[in-house]
This record gives structure tokens, C-alpha cells and sequence, in this order.
């Protein structure tokens, strides 16, 4: 190869350097910086990972729709989702469910006070009065002043739902889950006659079918705390 040659090689090399030396600089800036969060701020970065997951995965679904998306969640993810959205309102809030949790799957903080979650995600299965009484024994050995928040994508048990009813324990099925979303800033997608009518206007828990001495009506499960009922 002559020196004419390779003297032209380097000039177009030299010129093509000139031309796309921002680029470059650019990249290796994103390089360094994700680098930066993935090695030195490991918590930070997959929080903004499950963040930006979870809201690509709410956005614009309808009740329905995004009930069953979180009951296609692995049991570990739902729990990420669930401390993702106590954050949302306000909490510090994370995920610590494992193979010796204990029954606490989420713990959120709020003007110095823990509350202690736990996250069933469940698909058919209803919460029952045995998993209440081993999540109330998991908070015996935690509760100071907060308070205990059991969460499913399901429902409760009538049992489960009296057991809690004197204990510092708020229920949360997944109709309720649904209203805790849309209050933390979810886009509404196209609503669910069918979900809106299932569901206490006072207070968010599942309307159920019951039996009186006029007929059939819908009573809130929540009862005696929620007195609400509607005819057929």
C-alpha cells in the first residue's frame, strides 16, 4: 500500500473522528452513568427499573384488566408492586418478603411509624381465617403504634374478615386494591360497569349477596362495620 493511501485512510478517519467525536462522548456518558447506578446505587436503579415497569404495565387498563394483571404477577414481583405503590402514597416503603419473613412482606413508614404489609396474590384462592391469625401473631412481635395492612388480588373470607374486625389490621382485596391504585395517580382506562357495581361506595370493600326477610339484597362484607346495602 502506497503512502498516498494510507495517508488518505487516516484523513478520512481523522475527518470521520471530527465529525462523530460527540457521539461518542455522549455514549460513553450513558455508559459511565448506568455503570455509576448498576454497581455503586444497585437499590436505586432497580427501583427506578420496577418503576418504570410497573407504570408501563398500568397504564390506561381498565379495573378489570389491571386486577388481572396483577394477579399474572409472580409472588415476588406483587410485593414489589405493593411497596412501589405505598411509596406513591407517601410511605417509605420495602419489599423484605422471603423464605423467613415471618408473614411481613412489605414494611412502609410514615412520620416515623411502621406499618407492616402483607401481599397474597392470589388468582381463585380466598384468604382465610388461618393466614389472618399467622399474619396478627407476625405482628404481635412488630406493632408499636402502626398498624398491619394484609393485601390480596382476591378476596377474604367471611371468617378471616370477622377475625380482623377488633385488630389493628386493615383488609384489602382486590377491588379495594384497585381504588388504592387510582387514588396514587394510575391513569383510569375504560371502566368496568361490572367491577364499579361490585364494590361498597363507603368504604371499598366487595358488596356479597345476602338473604333477609324481604328478599335478596347486597350488603357490604365489611359488616357490622359498614352497614351499607342495596336492593337487587
Amino acid at each position: 500500500m502506497s503512502f498516498s493511501s494510507v495517508w488518505s485512510i487516516l484523513t478520512d478517519f481523522l475527518w470521520a473522528f471530527r465529525i462523530l467525536w460527540p457521539l461518542f462522548v455522549i455514549a460513553a456518558v450513558i455508559l459511565l452513568f448506568r455503570i455509576f447506578f448498576e454497581v455503586l446505587l444497585p437499590t436505586e436503579f432497580h427501583r427506578w427499573q420496577t418503576k418504570r415497569r410497573f407504570r408501563k404495565g398500568e397504564a390506561w387498563r381498565s379495573d378489570r384488566s389491571l386486577l388481572h394483571w396483577l394477579q399474572s404477577m409472580k409472588p415476588a414481583e406483587f410485593e414489589d408492586y405493593t411497596a412501589d405503590l405505598f411509596r406513591r402514597m407517601g410511605y417509605r416503603a420495602e419489599a423484605v418478603g422471603g423464605t423467613s419473613d415471618g408473614g411481613i412482606d412489605v414494611i412502609a413508614t410514615k412520620d416515623g411509624v411502621k406499618h407492616y404489609i402483607q401481599c397474597k396474590k392470589y388468582i381463585t384462592s380466598e384468604v382465610g381465617v388461618g393466614a389472618m391469625r399467622d399474619f396478627y401473631g407476625a405482628l404481635a412481635d412488630h406493632l408499636i403504634d402502626g398498624k398491619g395492612y394484609f393485601i390480596t388480588t382476591n378476596r377474604f373470607t367471611h371468617e378471616a374478615e370477622q377475625f380482623a374486625s377488633d385488630k389493628p389490621i386493615e383488609l384489602v382485596d382486590g377491588f379495594r386494591l384497585i381504588k388504592y391504585i387510582r387514588a396514587s395517580g394510575a391513569p383510569a382506562g375504560p371502566q368496568d360497569s361490572q367491577v364499579a357495581a361490585s364494590i361498597c361506595p363507603l368504604c371499598g370493600s366487595n358488596l356479597v349477596k345476602r338473604h333477609g326477610k324481604f328478599g335478596e339484597f347486597y350488603g357490604c362484607s365489611s359488616f357490622p362495620k359498614c352497614k351499607f346495602t342495596k336492593g337487587r
